[in-house]
């Protein structure tokens, strides 16, 4: 299948796609209800879509086209409204974060979709473990060659937004040490990573092509980057975010991504490299495991910093950027968080600490997804 034209989209638009936990209320624990919700929320009028994901304790909500974060954030909160009311009639509940903190693996049911059935055929139990839930963010390029620039250039920032929205300290039951657990299970799927380095859309046609021929790769789908072209939708898709806890943060981190590419198209402030990925992985870890309590090094200079004062930084370098309705809020959301050193992985832990049961901090979790106006992490 021959790699499709790169739509036109109108440069610095958002798209959001959410995917969420569904939970009972007797141990929250999670329940495959995703039928249920979606046949209630199919009889609502609703911006955006609500769509089945690989397993049936899951559900994905994306928004429509949106012109910045304070649009986000209402067609987000029009979709959770809905989706608590509909959670309320089959008395369960709508959690975010990265990971369940206690769900077994091997108790999931596979979604009945054909391409959930293939992917579970091709990947085996990866597919059950595949229940984990992320944030992604698409981000409107004004053409295919300046699409794949942004990507690169999007790739120097991917420990800020992994630390940012660091929501998935547990697994199994247990605290796994990491912020950031859930992009393990991304790892270990085989085409996921970081994009090739080509920077016209001409030479990314003749890697698509070449892949193709492999018989590895039929669509964009099949590649897990944590950044990918979606040409038919003129964007670039960040796949890194885990699932915050509050659609708040969710329409804050999408407004950073604004601000950034903003900056980007407006300044062209730096051409990336294939070295600048040299050090990708280390950050990449280094966010995981550490959040905003990480080492970055700056892939030009080599220096070493905390992650901290490298996301401060460059908070402060793009505010100017910060134009569109709901951007300056939504950076110093993030601004006052990463000063404190806060987010969701932090809040999760803190309340474990303080509660000592797992099912109650998921239900704690899930009456922040619920509240119009929640925690700052």
């Amino acid at each position: 299948m021959p790699l499709e034209p790169f739509s036109h989209s109108e440069a610095l638009t958002l798209g959001v796609e959410l995917e969420l936990q569904l939970v009972n209320t007797h141990d929250y624990d999670l329940a495959p209800y995703a039928d249920d919700m979606l046949r209630l929320m199919a009889k609502r009028q609703l911006p955006g879509s609500v769509v089945p994901e690989m397993t049936s304790s899951m559900i994905e909500i994306s928004t429509g086209v949106c012109h910045s974060p304070a649009q986000v954030r209402e067609q987000l909160g029009l979709i959770r409204d809905a989706l608590v009311q509909c959670a309320d009639k089959l008395n369960i509940a709508v959690v975010g974060g990265g990971t369940h903190p206690f769900q077994q693996w091997h108790e999931r049911r596979i979604y009945d979709k054909p391409r959930f059935k293939q992917l579970s055929e091709l990947y085996g139990y990866l597919s059950k473990q595949f229940t984990i839930f992320g944030q992604h963010v698409h981000i409107g390029c004004p053409d295919a060659d300046s699409a794949l620039l942004m990507l690169h250039r999007m790739s120097r920032y991917i420990p800020h937004f992994i630390a940012l929205s660091a929501s998935s300290p547990f697994v199994q039951g247990h605290d796994t040490a990491f912020d950031s657990a859930r992009l393990n299970s991304v790892f270990a799927f085989p085409l996921s990573g970081r994009a090739p380095f080509v920077l016209s859309w001409n030479d990314f046609n003749a890697y698509f092509d070449k892949m193709t021929r492999t018989g590895v790769v039929k669509s964009m789908k099949d590649f897990y980057w944590d950044i990918r072209p979606k040409p038919e939708y003129g964007t670039i898709e960040i796949r890194v975010f885990d699932t915050p806890l509050s659609i708040e943060r969710a329409a804050a981190l999408a407004g950073y991504v604004q601000a950034l590419a903003a900056w980007f198209l407006k300044e062209d402030p730096f051409q990336p490299e294939e070295d600048d990925y040299l050090v990708y992985t280390y950050n990449r870890f280094q966010a995981c495991r550490f959040g905003l309590d990480a080492v970055y090094v700056d892939p030009a200079s080599g220096t070493h910093l905390p992650l901290k004062e490298h996301i401060l930084a460059t908070l402060d370098r793009v505010q100017p950027y910060a134009t569109s309705p709901g951007t300056g809020a939504a950076l110093e959301l993030l601004r006052s968080s990463t000063e404190r050193g806060h987010n969701d992985a932090r809040w999760l832990r803190d309340a474990q600490t303080r509660e000592q049961l797992l099912g109650e901090i998921t239900r704690q979790a899930g009456l922040q997804f619920r509240k119009t106006e929640t925690h700052v992490a």
